[in-house]
């Protein structure tokens, strides 16, 4: 596809066309076009040249540097997939300390560590328990390393170091107080985004005797507001908690731009005269 056209027979320029031929094509473009004259044939990659428009032969190099790309990345991925298991790099999270204060969120501070245990692919039970304890504070950090100066055993796995800690700061009591305060909780002047994240903090707190989805559901609907808002959730009844908190949200969002609409002012109307004679002004006539 290359050569002077000048030294080639009629016959032969049929089919060849030489990069000089087509000053419209980058090196990247002409390169790829020749490639795919090694698939196709130079005869129709020199008719396509000689019959398509300038934009519509950017649009063939283009596509066939595409094709091999993917063909390239499809390549690597059976490559890979066929040869050995790549390594999972570890992540490091941040997990925020847990010191014992009361009300303090246990549960969910547990749930961080896990996270955190299951990113940074730590298994085996002294390494999670280790982990944990870096992450305590306050008296909680004196008690966990209390324990282990008057018994070297203890915590002998980490399902026995979380079971500890949940009986030395979350008694039972806590869960029993965070029922009473969701089967009454109520709504008020908060907007639907805090209730719900008072009602999601509350019910995470009942592990011991979990309540059934109904019981949560028409508990959060009750605490509503009357309104627009529970009006729609009891019309639909979402059958769990986290679809009504969803319903309700998208229901408060809705009403909310509604709202801005409505109140936006209006540009006041250009008063139009007409070419007639201007009125008499008569509030100085005595």
């Amino acid at each position: 596809m290359d050569g002077n056209p000048s030294m080639r027979n009629p016959s032969e320029s049929a089919t060849h066309i030489a990069c000089a031929d087509c000053p419209h094509l980058s090196d990247p473009e002409w390169e790829a076009l020749q490639r795919l004259a090694t698939v196709i044939g130079e005869t129709a990659v020199a008719t396509m040249l000689r019959t398509l428009s300038p934009t519509e032969q950017h649009g063939v190099a283009l596509g066939f540097i595409v094709k091999e790309q993917r063909d390239a990345a499809a390549a690597t991925t059976t490559t890979a997939s066929s040869g050995t298991t790549p390594r999972v790099q570890s992540l490091k999270l941040h997990v925020s300390n847990y010191v014992g204060k009361e009300g303090e969120p246990l549960l969910r501070w547990l749930v961080e560590v896990d996270t955190a245990i299951v990113a940074r692919r730590i298994f085996d039970d002294p390494s999670k328990v280790a982990s944990a304890k870096t992450c305590l504070g306050g008296r909680a950090r004196s008690w966990a390393y209390g324990r282990r100066l008057t018994d070297a055993t203890c915590f002998g796995t980490y399902a026995e170091f979380k079971e500890e800690l949940r009986q030395a700061f979350d008694p039972p009591k806590n869960a029993l107080r965070s029922r009473a305060e969701f089967l009454d909780l109520q709504q008020g002047k908060h907007d639907v985004h805090a209730y719900a994240q008072r009602a999601w903090y509350l019910v995470s707190n009942i592990v011991t005797t979990p309540m059934g989805e109904a019981t949560k559901v028409v508990t959060f609907m009750k605490g509503l507001r009357d309104g627009p808002v529970k009006t729609y959730l009891f019309r639909e009844f979402p059958s769990t908690l986290e679809a009504a908190i969803t319903l309700a949200m998208q229901e408060e969002f809705c009403l909310r731009q509604a709202k801005l609409h409505v109140n936006v002012p209006r540009m006041a109307r250009p008063v139009i005269r007409t070419g007639g004679p201007e009125p008499m002004d008569l509030s100085n006539a005595p």
